[in-house]
């Protein structure tokens, strides 16, 4: 069963280091209260570890057919 994930950016990478700001655009978020929903992939899940004290994650599934 495949998983979607929403993260939602809650704080501002201003002063982040280079990596942290782009992961948070590599996540495509770009400004604050933005969301974005994305497959549920390791890749992904490091993303966001990577940059966990900006933003907040909601999982979602996907509904049954």
């Amino acid at each position: 069963m495949s998983t979607n994930v929403e993260i939602k950016l809650v704080h501002s990478p201003i002063g982040c280091p280079e990596d942290q700001r782009a992961t948070v655009r590599g996540l495509g978020l770009r400004k604050l209260q933005q969301h974005r929903t994305l497959k549920d992939t390791p890749a992904i899940r490091g993303m966001i570890a990577k940059v966990a004290h900006l933003v907040i994650v909601v999982e979602k599934r996907k509904p049954k057919k």
